[in-house]
């Protein structure tokens, strides 16, 4: 598609070697303070807000945005120590499926997560229950599970170790434990649930390897609840969908096409996606978020955004829609024009008006949107 990039197909990763092995708990105890004027800062690192009027980029830049991604995660990690779904969460599972185009990630990102695993594996149980700790589990065992398909080539011990750990904490209904915290993420049981099966279906040879009869029995309840429950929301569908890649069956094929066309009805005239078309204000976590989405400015047309038009390219591609289709190539078009100066595509939270971290997902689905439709430009190219 011809778009111009000022960084070539074996761009290294930016590291995340500066200070990776000194991660404690003491970091969860420390609060933002001056850390306020920026989405993200640790050491030399200093991202600040993102905002819906910083200017348009003149040209695309994957060198910027490859840049704010490994600068976010190695901030998080270092700053706050965990595998969050919004930042280092996701990043862990989709950034080493960009290794073949973007280059290989850093290999202490691999340590951090090792690390904690560790920490996860020692904590007590009942603690692991309670808060987000699910959550982080279940991102830590994708995490691993995909750096060891997509970098390593094999199984490790320790996504073995990270997926029992991660069945040991499901309910008995198939899900796992999640609070209202940050929609879209740490928000629902269900979107945790497409997150294991995610898990689940990346860890190389690891279902072909029969785990014990009880891990047969949790995973099969899994599928089952995908199977069974309603998801809650569209963009709970559209989650659902994308576990489907990974682990497949967890829905039929008349619903994956439903799904599909739902998505594609969706698209807005710019070619572009917004978040807050896939679900209903009431519908996000408790709905506690209701009122102050309801009195946005653009409530009645929201406007397209990074986080939502990156997934929706990335899950349609995933579920067989090429990428010469008329929407995804609008869709690729829209990202190529909307990239800001930053390297981010400005996406607004649906929680507060403050750090905006969705920008972050906001920036990775785009990424992965342009790496699994081919178009990421050559460094010859010339046009945007």
């Amino acid at each position: 598609m011809g778009l111009r990039s000022t960084m070539g197909l074996t761009h290294a990763a930016i590291g995340l070697s500066v200070g990776i092995s000194l991660l404690g708990s003491e970091l969860h105890a420390q609060d933002w303070g001056d850390h306020r004027a920026y989405q993200y800062q640790f050491g030399e690192i200093s991202i600040p807000p993102a905002s819906a009027d910083e200017p348009i980029a003149e040209t695309l830049s994957l060198e910027r945005a490859l840049a704010y991604l490994e600068d976010g995660a190695k901030a998080w990690a270092n700053h706050r120590g965990c595998v969050s779904c919004h930042t280092t969460g996701w990043y862990g599972i989709l950034r080493p499926q960009l290794a073949e185009s973007l280059g290989q990630p850093d290999p202490a990102f691999r340590t951090f997560l090792d690390e904690r695993l560790q920490d996860r594996l020692a904590t007590d149980p009942e603690e692991l229950q309670q808060d987000v700790n699910p959550a982080e589990v279940v991102h830590l065992a994708a995490s691993l599970a995909s750096w060891d398909a997509h970098v390593d080539g094999r199984l490790s011990p320790e996504t073995g170790q990270a997926l029992e750990l991660m069945f040991s904490l499901q309910r008995d209904d198939g899900a796992w434990h999640s609070p209202d915290t940050w929609p879209p993420f740490e928000s629902d049981a269900y979107q945790l649930a497409t997150v294991a099966a995610m898990s689940v279906g990346l860890a190389p040879g690891w279902l072909e390897q029969a785990p014990s009869p009880e891990l047969q029995k949790r995973i099969a309840s899994l599928r089952e609840y995908l199977r069974r429950v309603p998801p809650p929301h569209d963009y709970a569908r559209v989650a659902l969908l994308w576990a489907d890649r990974y682990l497949p069956g967890v829905i039929d094929a008349d619903a994956k096409q439903d799904i599909v066309r739902m998505i594609l009805d969706r698209q807005r005239p710019d070619g572009g996606w917004s978040i807050r078309s896939f679900a209903q204000p009431e519908e996000w976590g408790r709905g506690n978020r209701a009122e102050r989405l309801r009195a946005e400015v653009d409530f009645g047309d929201p406007a397209s955004d990074g986080h939502q038009t990156g997934l929706a390219v990335v899950v349609l591609s995933s579920a067989g829609v090429p990428a010469t289709h008329p929407a995804v190539q609008r869709g690729v078009e829209w990202l190529s024009r909307n990239q800001r100066e930053s390297g981010r595509w400005w996406t607004k939270s649906l929680n507060t008006e403050t750090w905006h971290f969705i920008t972050y997902t906001g920036t990775l689905y785009p990424v992965m949107a342009l790496a699994v439709t081919s178009s990421l430009a050559s460094p010859s190219s010339e046009e945007r």
